[in-house]
């Protein structure tokens, strides 16, 4: 079984998703799950989780539609203002009623401020949501963003982190950035409320760049760190199409993971995300 723990659909005419102006063609216009089912069934995955990508009310709206209407939806990780705490106390139980709200995320790293999750708003958002008993997505593309997963960790023991591609390993980089993520991450994975998503691991200048031996490094360092049972696949598609697309990034990590048990294997590809998550299992007639 192969569920997809991090895969992205957007509608513009739902919402802005501004910072997909002036982006790459193959990303500025509205992408839906027809659009990439034929690679989920070429890669065998069984089931995917939608993830937020605009920080939007209405773009956590048309995800949950989509999960209504498809089977092969397994969870939601969507939005809420965290800065807004008065509004996470208002929508959080308006979307626990949504059996397929199953995280939350914002876009912290389009953020002017690095230390923005450090924010006293932004901090009582979150308690909230560790209070509502849902996992938290946190993106970190600066090396600031990663050291703050170990923070957040440790002010909110009850909360589980879910730290979206590996905290961006620096693939290609020089020695020492490859080493600071190595450090931060172990920091990070220092946490038992952290698991991370082996997701979205791309050239750190040129996204088509990497390596097979540079993505088996990174998944090398994850396993060691946080072990099979706190990581996840997930296919970060359509972004993915930048860096070779969905295919690409799915050999290069099944290579990557080639020297794991198949009980590790089964943990990456299915089991941690069905626990974390807490999806429902996946419908034997689940489209692919």
């Amino acid at each position: 079984m192969v569920i997809d723990s991090h895969l992205h659909v957007w509608d513009r005419s739902r919402s802005p998703y501004s910072w997909l102006d002036g982006a790459d063609p193959r990303l500025t216009g509205s992408v839906g799950l027809d659009d990439i089912r034929p690679g989920l069934t070429a890669a065998g995955v069984d089931g995917v989780v939608l993830v937020q990508a605009d920080d939007t009310v209405a773009e956590t709206g048309y995800l949950l539609e989509v999960a209504a209407a498809e089977p092969a939806v397994l969870g939601v990780v969507g939005y809420v203002p965290l800065h807004r705490p008065e509004e996470v106390a208002e929508l959080l139980p308006r979307w626990q009623r949504e059996p397929s709200l199953v995280g939350v995320r914002n876009l912290t790293h389009d953020r002017p401020d690095p230390d923005w999750v450090l924010r006293p708003d932004v901090q009582r958002g979150i308690a909230l949501v560790a209070g509502a008993g849902l996992p938290l997505d946190h993106v970190a593309v600066l090396p600031r963003h990663l050291e703050h997963t170990t923070t957040l960790a440790r002010r909110f023991p009850g909360l589980r982190i879910v730290l979206d591609h590996l905290g961006k390993p620096p693939l290609g980089a020089d020695v020492d950035r490859r080493r600071e993520w190595e450090r931060l991450l172990r920091a990070a994975a220092s946490e038992p409320g952290v698991v991370a998503k082996v997701s979205g691991l791309y050239g750190s200048t040129d996204p088509t760049a990497w390596t097979p031996d540079e993505l088996a490094w990174a998944v090398e360092v994850a396993l060691e760190a946080l072990g099979a049972d706190r990581l996840m696949y997930g296919g970060d598609w359509p972004v993915s199409l930048l860096a070779g697309g969905y295919a690409r990034v799915w050999e290069g990590l099944l290579a990557a993971l080639e020297r794991c048990s198949s009980t590790e294997r089964a943990q990456v590809l299915h089991g941690t995300a069905s626990t974390v998550y807490r999806l429902a299992p996946v419908p034997q007639e689940a489209p692919r």
